[in-house]
């Protein structure tokens, strides 16, 4: 389950270094116009004018044991759904897609070709589904919360296939997850990895990659950051704040961190890789800390109902608006397309961010909408 609404937001972690960031700053885009009806909903951070952006944290040692608190509810930014919710959802029957509306699954879009040739300098995406990427920069191949299986717990089989086979992926240099729930964390396709893979996870949740063997994982708070040296230097990872929440088993709710991951590669190509989020003041506090995000991979679906799902989903007009708080170039959806976890009807997500994006007026090229399975290059 999936719900929260809105309520104050937290205190920012007590534990943070900062130093001069991993590769140099670039000067922010400009953002876009504002997109109709979309809610005022940025929120500065206490204490920290608008202009200033804080410097990002050093990098910590990679692999290191660390010591964390048993919970992180305090850093919800809504609460969690309680049995008044549930039963409300109970008795309403709308967590999945109007029946008449699954004749749309065929429609969607899955056009798997080739990885990329990717040379120095140079930064390539392919979509594997859902929130699942191969990204290529620094001369690493990583992946970002790579699920591969067919089915996931308590989820209707995948509509669309994986766009990448396994088999043909490239060595992969290093995994970034952004939180434990089950979409995002495919312990089938964990096991497909080497042990010795590197493994950037929030906070608190090393300890389920060690017990199942891994040897190079590093977990991070919000704001921190580690690096991994790759062909062209060394590429930066920094975990950076969700507006969402954690749970894998009835016992571990919020025992683990959930969050984004902004990856620069060293001539300072950065990649922003959202997870799982609803919309909220973070965005402006991400792009504030990383200018001249090259790509921000957002969500744009399991969001019906709204009632339920706002907290910790953000719709596609809310995605395009975190795409301008975050004054990224080009916006990439994901998280749609691949399981349908919500009402949502299948194809409606690319429909609504396709008219969110030409309100913006931004250049059409701007908007990665790609299928399953499909690839582009930064320039």
């Amino acid at each position: 389950m999936t719900d929260h609404a809105e309520q104050a937001e937290p205190a920012e972690p007590a534990e943070r270094r900062r130093a001069k960031p991993g590769a140099a700053a670039r000067p922010r885009l400009a953002s876009a116009a504002p997109v109709p009806g979309a809610p005022e909903l940025g929120i500065p951070e206490a204490g920290v004018p608008e202009t200033v952006a804080p410097e990002p944290a050093a990098p910590r040692p990679l692999g290191e044991s660390r010591r964390w608190p048993r919970s992180f509810a305090d850093r919800l930014t809504s609460p969690l759904p309680g049995v008044r919710a549930l039963a409300r959802l109970a008795r309403e029957g709308r967590l999945r897609p109007p029946l008449e509306s699954l004749r749309e699954i065929p429609e969607l879009p899955f056009e798997p070709g080739p990885l990329p040739l990717t040379g120095p300098g140079e930064t390539a995406l392919t979509w594997a589904g859902h929130a699942s990427w191969v990204l290529r920069t620094g001369g690493l191949t990583v992946l970002t919360d790579p699920v591969w299986a067919r089915r996931i717990l308590g989820t209707p089989a995948r509509v669309t296939p994986v766009g990448v086979r396994w088999e043909d992926l490239p060595p992969v240099d290093a995994v970034v997850i952004s939180h434990n729930h089950f979409d995002h964390l495919d312990a089938p396709t964990v096991r497909r990895l080497p042990t010795a893979t590197p493994v950037f996870v929030p906070a608190g949740l090393a300890r389920w990659f060690r017990a199942r063997g891994f040897t190079r994982v590093t977990e991070l708070d919000w704001w921190e950051a580690a690096e991994l040296p790759g062909a062209d230097g060394p590429v930066r990872f920094d975990f950076v704040p969700a507006h969402h929440w954690s749970k894998r088993t009835l016992t571990d709710t919020c025992r683990s961190l959930w969050g984004g991951w902004v990856i620069t590669a060293p001539d300072g190509q950065r990649v922003y890789f959202a997870g799982d989020t609803g919309y909220g003041h973070w965005f402006q506090q991400i792009g504030r800390r990383y200018p001249g995000i090259d790509v921000a991979l957002l969500p744009i679906g399991a969001y019906e109902p709204r009632w339920m799902l706002s907290g910790v989903h953000t719709d596609p007009e809310q995605a395009v608006r975190a795409h301008r708080d975050l004054g990224a170039r080009v916006l990439a959806p994901m998280h749609w397309s691949t399981f349908l976890l919500s009402a949502e009807p299948p194809l409606e997500p690319l429909h609504r961010i396709r008219a969110a994006w030409e309100a913006t007026g931004r250049p059409r090229e701007e908007l990665w909408d790609l299928p399953v399975g499909a690839s582009r290059v930064l320039e």
